[in-house]
């Protein structure tokens, strides 16, 4: 599983090109996640401990769930399934009477008892969430039952929770069948599962310890595709003109993830080794999957050899549906992903997917062939898929990239700690949805990271291959994982495990030193809050450079504060703690704008040096920083080269015109998107008339950003032509075109462009939607009459039913516009009032 890429922080940070922050929208968005970090955190961690909150053990096992037969016909008119669930059980140890199995929302027609071929009813009591079936007799543990149930799920009746990571847990959705269409969407039917939810669509033991293997038969209309776990082994036509798949996965995995999806789409194949890959997408991106999708097999090539474990199962498809309550899902050979991976050619020179195609591929070995027993375990999943972000990003692209990926997971985490500072593995929580969290996904990505650094690598993925192999198709715990990387390095790694899993909190140190008679001297001190955090034990290495070159000093921070005396001929220069930027940790260290212009030119690290480059910016005075930032301009990594451009638009006076011929050069030239993008703006900030010829070309650029930001630095010149050059762009439904043209549309009051933003509202993203419905309420209030009332009503239905909870916001957001109206204040508080996500309920509180 993996966050939304469209939560509302993502969306801020999602494209450094995407130009949406600098356009005055009228919204507050800091304000916003400030809410939404408020409501994660109610109440406050920091208030309360942990342990407060129940403690969760793990699933009692009182039955093993050893096959699951399925046959599945959707009605999806009616929002509803049939089902026949046919069950194989077994008492795990003690002699058992009774059978509770998860059933959320059903209606029940039969239960019965299968004994030779002969169906024998079975007494039961149901609440809407269990079946509590009383036995013919008492069964020991040598001795299966078959259990067949007809049922009919109604998941729209099941009363939603979620988190930040899975918005809503119904399990089973109909997606385009509404009859009020406020987007236009395809038909589709799809489930998602974890934590608990797919007994929503049909009974089972609906915990991450249980295993079973499946049978799958999906009656859909024959114009559907299905796809399912496992293979698709036949396929029956009926006289209903529908068709009946069958799909069986004999190898045994976590009731969560099963799935089913059903839809319109084309499928391109692909292959890695004699196994299926697939790409399920919608007709329209048919183009396009192989250029999303098409490094999969590769990934599954690389990650195989790396941890030695060959991928373990019959197939994987990849598969996008429309509305997904997250960013994707790992289901067992057939994850699930958002809409937003469906992207043409030119928004893939923008950014690619890989990360989130990456995550949930290292999934099928590191949460479905070996899972999580607990959701207290739940990081032994996601800490696992997110490094793996990490490790796909250095493989393909290079360090730099790797080191940036490292990177974003930290400020992730240390965002999250401001307001809330738990344990990695958890015991204590309010709800198993609390789990998906920065701390399960960015923090654990970052701990292995660490325990790598710590052991090398060639200990710690031989102790992956050992853990994997030693817990292949089981369920395990953290002190499992301990022990692999144990038993593999012969080391005591308890300390390790006790500070990193199962304590709170991260290293802030305060650096200082003095230099004297040739010693050097150096304090640490730990300056975390002892009463949350624990004094760490930190092996770092010390990176000290004299004239040029440089010494590593291994250091072991282990004591509240500790110094070292160390002996050097000369001053130093610069002492770099964490060179490789490899530990979760932060350090105050008083650097001169020397110091941090000599680690910017010789950091090895990419981080080191945009670390300096920001520092730098704080210290505008200064000459040495003119000077580093044009040589930024020159960088080979990408990222420096933006930073370096986003700086100077605070200080244009450090450019010449020899700079501003590279910044023009750079506009037209460089090879990645988002720095022409951004050079496109810098200019635009300069003298957006000069380079009125320039912001035309860009427009005409391969890239969606680019020719955002265009776009947007054409609107702030003088020219005449503005409305008729932007015209062939309408057409455009990339969020950065269309804020842009947005933006220019509301400032300038452009007649006759409702239709317009009508059209782009039901055709974007939910990313891009969520700005647009602002500029959507601002174009509204030029206008008058019915264009007007429809226009509210229009923003009232996306803030009621909307199924993303950051759209439904800003939708209530954008109809304060009009709150002097009185049937809009009351349209509000009923929007308010049949509020039922807990988030919105707390920020509507907030807003005026």
């Amino acid at each position: 599983m993996q966050f939304l890429r469209a939560s509302l922080l993502v969306i801020l940070l999602l494209n450094a090109a995407c130009r949406v922050t600098e356009i005055d929208a009228q919204t507050d968005d800091s304000q916003v996640r400030d809410s939404i970090q408020a409501t994660n955190t109610l109440p406050s961690y920091f208030e309360i401990k942990q342990e407060t909150f129940p403690y969760r053990a793990s699933s009692k096992r009182r039955f093993d769930l050893l096959h699951t037969k399925l046959e599945v016909k959707p009605n999806i008119q009616e929002h509803t399934l049939d089902g026949i669930a046919t069950l194989q059980l077994r008492p795990y140890f003690y002699q058992q009477n009774h059978l509770i199995l998860d059933a959320k929302g059903f209606d029940i027609h039969t239960l019965v008892l299968l004994v030779n071929n002969e169906e024998k009813p079975l007494e039961y009591t149901y609440d809407e969430y269990q079946l509590d079936i009383t036995l013919d007799r008492t069964y020991s543990r040598d001795e299966d039952l078959f259990i067949r149930i007809h049922y009919t799920a109604r998941p729209d009746e099941v009363a939603l929770q979620g988190s930040e990571a899975i918005t809503q847990d119904k399990g089973l959705y109909f997606i385009g069948t509404d009859s009020l269409q406020i987007m236009d969407k395809p038909i589709q039917v799809w489930t998602q599962g974890e934590t608990q939810a797919n007994s929503c669509w049909f009974p089972t033991i609906d915990a991450p310890n249980e295993r079973t293997t499946q049978e799958m038969f999906i009656t859909v209309y024959s114009t559907f595709q299905t796809l399912s776990n496992g293979t698709l082994v036949s396929s029956q036509f009926n006289d209903d003109h529908t068709r009946t798949d069958y799909w069986n996965m004999d190898q045994p995995h976590a009731p969560y993830l099963f799935m089913m999806a059903i839809g319109e789409y084309a499928i391109v194949e692909d292959q890695w080794k004699d196994k299926r890959v697939s790409y399920y997408v919608e007709p329209t991106y048919e183009p396009y999957a192989r250029a999303i999708f098409g490094r999969t097999p590769e990934m599954m090539e690389y990650f195989s050899g790396l941890i030695g474990v060959e991928f373990p199962w019959a197939k994987y498809a990849q598969v996008v549906v429309r509305d997904f309550v997250s960013g994707a899902m790992e289901n067992t050979t057939a994850s699930v992903f958002m809409q937003d991976l469906q992207v043409d050619d030119r928004e893939l020179l923008d950014y690619h997917w890989d990360g989130i195609i990456a995550h949930e591929l290292f999934h099928q070995w590191f949460g479905d062939l070996v899972t999580c027993e607990s959701w207290a375990n739940l990081p032994l999943n996601e800490s696992f898929a997110t490094y793996s972000e990490y490790l796909w990003s250095n493989y393909k692209y290079g360090k730099d990239e790797g080191d940036y990926v490292l990177w974003e997971q930290g400020q992730n985490y240390f965002a999250e700690a401001e307001e809330k500072q738990v344990d990695l593995i958890r015991f204590h929580y309010q709800d198993q949805e609390d789990m998906f969290d920065r701390h399960s996904y960015d923090k654990g990505s970052r701990i292995l990271h660490m325990l790598r650094t710590y052991l090398g690598d060639e200990a710690f993925f031989t102790a992956l291959h050992h853990y994997l192999n030693k817990h292949a198709y089981t369920s395990v715990e953290i002190h499992d994982l301990r022990l692999a990387f144990e038993e593999v390095s012969g080391e005591d790694l308890n300390w390790f495990f006790n500070q990193w899993f199962l304590d709170a909190g991260h290293p802030k140190l305060q650096l200082t030193h003095s230099y004297d008679s040739g010693k050097l001297k150096v304090n640490i001190q730990q300056v975390q809050d002892l009463k949350e955090a624990q004094v760490f034990k930190i092996p770092v290495n010390m990176e000290v450079w004299v004239k040029g070159k440089s010494q590593m000093f291994p250091l072991l921070i282990d004591e509240a504060e500790k110094s070292w005396n160390f002996d050097l001929n000369q001053k130093p220069d610069l002492l770099l703690l964490d060179p490789n930027a490899d530990l979760l940790m932060e350090v105050d260290q008083e650097k001169t704008a020397a110091e941090w212009a000599h680690q910017y030119r010789n950091a090895s690290n990419a981080i080191r040096r945009i670390e300096a480059l920001e520092a730098l910016a704080q210290d505008s005075v200064s000459t040495e920083v003119a000077g580093i930032y044009k040589e930024a301009l020159k960088d080979s990594f990408w990222a420096i080269r933006q930073t370096a451009l986003n700086t100077l638009e605070l200080f244009p006076q450090y450019l010449n015109a020899q700079d501003i011929m590279m910044v023009l050069q750079m506009a037209e030239q460089d090879k990645k998107s988002l720095v022409r993008a951004d050079a496109l703006t810098l200019l635009s900030t300069l003298d957006a008339n000069q380079y009125q010829e320039v912001f035309l070309r860009g427009i005409q650029d391969s890239s969606y950003a680019v020719v955002g930001s265009a776009i947007a630095a054409y609107t702030l010149s003088n020219a005449s032509d503005k409305t008729e050059v932007f015209l062939p762009y309408e057409s455009y439904s990339n969020l950065n075109v269309v804020i842009s043209l947005a933006n220019y549309y509301v400032d300038n009051s452009i007649q006759n462009k409702y239709s317009w933003f009508i059209e782009k509202l039901k055709k974007i993203n939910d990313e891009a939607l969520y700005y647009l419905l602002n500029y959507f309420a601002r174009y509204l209030i030029d206008l008058q009459g019915d264009q007007q009332e429809e226009g509210i009503n229009l923003l009232a239905e996306y803030a009621k039913n909307h199924p993303k909870y950051y759209v439904r916001l800003n939708a209530y957001r954008s109809l304060g516009f009009f709150e002097d109206q009185g049937r809009v204040r009351a349209l509000r508080q009923n929007i308010k009032k049949q509020e039922t996500d807990k988030r919105l309920q707390s920020m509507y509180e907030s807003i005026p």
